[in-house]
């Protein structure tokens, strides 16, 4: 076989060699995917390596990387975010775009599909796209037929010519159809569909429906769906930081109208910086509260921009900046009282905002009460900047003693507890004196026992209960302690602890 120019045959690897991609498959080496010259040589997905080359001899050859393939291809998925936050996954090598509500930001259907073939062909891509009122339509158009833009309430029309592999059907239901004679969609779309659905499932009959246009199935997108969004594109991409800033400024100013118009505020945000070379940088931030005053996200999300490991870099410049709000809820106008803490409360949360931002949530913690009455489980460390609310699971509330009563418990707690050595005069009493970190403690007051069973819905095998006394020694000194095991019943030598310190 000759190469393109008509003359020698050309060398593997040249430029002018088909280009087929292989993987092994039942045991032996079949093409996956092929080039456009490759295709018209005859090469086809499935064919096995020998015999591609018993009909084209010098082949250019690539391994198949399924995984460095997805990850390409959630790339452009990622960039076609510029046209539609409802961006979702159709097989291993298409996308579907829900472009409603969108098209007339580029000045209809067709400038949206000939900007985006456009751009993804100036990055070296080969693009199959179509346009119709449901995605079966416009994937069966763009895969088995010509592309294009379907005009609305046409779609019947033009699916009817398409093979039934339009259909997306499974290889032994696809190959019942053939021996039956139904080669096109058209042949199945003049047929009854009680028999087809008696004869090859339903599946074939919903299929059919959504193909032709008379029911639609919605994409699942493969991000989450933003509640609001602001964008800005540009002429000329820019590739100042300043400029960008104060792009956000502004998209931060028209998203604090749309809340606003709602009565709620952010709690997720998302800056996307869309590079003009098929790039994205995205920065997300969250806030302890609802928010919605512009300056305040815009600072956030400065700390955050100067807090990156990696820093942002413009490259070429960003054609492109949005701004979702990926979050929200009510917000309610609070009047600060007299005494101003009100004030000094948004002051605190705009702090743990500022510094979850900078640091990360993980580094900002705050402690939560947990239903339980073992000590140590009954506080948790959570992100201070998650609500107090916790969906998942319900959190108690704190212990509130009376006014002028000593605490019932430290609230210096020693994880794990201090192992300690007693002396008491009834194994069940409290213990005389006691020796912690080498230093000899005189008791000269004790409060208790207060007794503390194990949990045994937690299925804690060997679990003692434990008795806990409030004492205190001659130095003034107060401690907790308890004894682990009741004498003679649970253990035979019950076991002392120093679990916390009083103030």
């Amino acid at each position: 076989m000759n190469g393109r120019d008509g003359g020698k045959p050309a060398e593997p690897g040249s430029p002018s060699a088909p280009l087929v991609v292989v993987a092994r498959i039942k045991s032996a080496l079949r093409i996956v995917q092929a080039d456009a010259h490759a295709r018209r040589l005859g090469l086809r997905p499935g064919l096995t390596l020998a015999d591609a080359r018993a009909r084209v001899p010098h082949l250019a050859l690539a391994d198949e990387d399924q995984a460095a393939d997805l990850a390409l291809r959630d790339h452009i998925a990622d960039w076609c975010d510029r046209y539609t936050p409802l961006v979702g996954v159709d097989g291993e090598d298409g996308l579907q775009l829900d472009i409603t509500g969108c098209a007339h930001l580029f000045g209809g259907e067709a400038e949206l599909r000939d900007d985006l073939m456009a751009r993804l062909a100036g990055q070296g891509f080969t693009v199959l796209s179509a346009v119709a009122d449901t995605p079966d339509a416009a994937r069966a158009v763009a895969r088995h037929g010509r592309g294009g833009l379907v005009p609305s309430g046409t779609e019947r029309e033009a699916v009817r010519p398409l093979p039934v592999a339009a259909l997306d059907l499974e290889g032994q239901k696809l190959r019942a159809l053939i021996r039956a004679g139904l080669t096109t969609i058209g042949d199945l779309a003049s047929r009854p569909r009680a028999p087809l659905a008696a004869r090859f499932g339903a599946d074939l009959v919903d299929r059919l429906a959504r193909t032709l246009g008379e029911a639609v199935h919605p994409i699942s997108p493969r991000r989450p769906v933003p509640e609001l969004l602001a964008t800005r594109r540009f002429a000329e991409p820019i590739a100042l930081m300043d400029t960008v800033l104060a792009t956000l400024r502004g998209l931060a100013q028209e998203l604090d109208a749309m809340l606003a118009q709602r009565g709620a505020g952010g709690r997720r945000f998302e800056a996307s910086l869309y590079r003009a070379d098929g790039a994205i940088r995205r920065i997300r931030i969250e806030t302890g509260r609802p928010l919605r005053d512009a300056a305040i996200v815009i600072r956030l999300l400065s700390e955050r921009i100067a807090a990156l490991a990696d820093p942002i870099d413009p490259g070429f410049g960003f054609d492109m900046i949005r701004l979702d709000v990926l979050a929200a809820e009510t917000m309610t106008t609070v009047q600060s009282g007299l005494d101003g803490r009100q004030h000094d409360a948004e002051s605190l949360a705009d702090l743990i905002d500022r510094l979850s931002v900078r640091y990360g949530q993980a580094r900002v913690l705050r402690f939560t009460r947990e239903d339980s009455h073992v000590p140590e489980r009954m506080a948790r460390l959570v992100p201070a900047i998650a609500p107090e609310g916790r969906p998942d699971r319900a959190g108690g509330t704190w212990l509130q003693g009376q006014a002028g009563d000593p605490p019932a418990q430290p609230f210096c707690l020693f994880d794990p507890p201090q192992p300690i050595e007693t002396l008491a005069e009834v194994p069940d009493g409290p213990p005389l004196r006691f020796l912690w970190r080498r230093v000899l403690h005189e008791i000269a007051a004790a409060e208790g026992p207060e007794r503390i069973a194990p949990e045994w819905w937690r299925g804690a095998e060997g679990a003692l209960t434990r008795d806990y006394f409030r004492v205190e020694d001659r130095n003034g000194h107060r401690f907790w302690l308890f004894r682990e095991g009741l004498y003679a019943v649970e253990i035979k030598h019950p076991r002392w602890f120093l679990h916390g310190l009083f103030a």
